[in-house]
């Protein structure tokens, strides 16, 4: 039996409604996180750091894939190998001397 396309229409959107809830909760936490690590008194343009946050996500997922999750997706030619964060450089939360 066929699903009336309003009804799939009221699933997408409940879909996109837990989509949104779930993201936030995400970057609350990883926000949360960042904060707790000092790099929220580091000067750095946000390119930077989303490629630092790219790097550390393929660290992290074993080097598995070239997806960033992200809206703008990995061929926005935003990385490079300069802004790659060492290990340990975020845990110090020595942004500045």
């Amino acid at each position: 039996m066929k699903k009336p396309t309003s009804k799939i229409r009221d699933e997408i959107a409940k879909l996109q409604e837990q989509l949104k809830a779930a993201e936030t909760r995400d970057a609350e936490r990883i926000g949360r996180i960042a904060l707790k690590a000092g790099l929220g008194d580091i000067k750095i343009e946000e390119a930077e750091l989303q490629a630092a946050f790219e790097s550390l996500a393929k660290r992290f997922r074993g080097d598995q894939g070239n997806t960033t999750g992200g809206k703008k997706g990995a061929g926005d030619g935003i990385g490079s190998a300069s802004t790659a964060v060492p290990a340990g450089t975020a845990q110090s939360g020595l942004g500045e001397a």
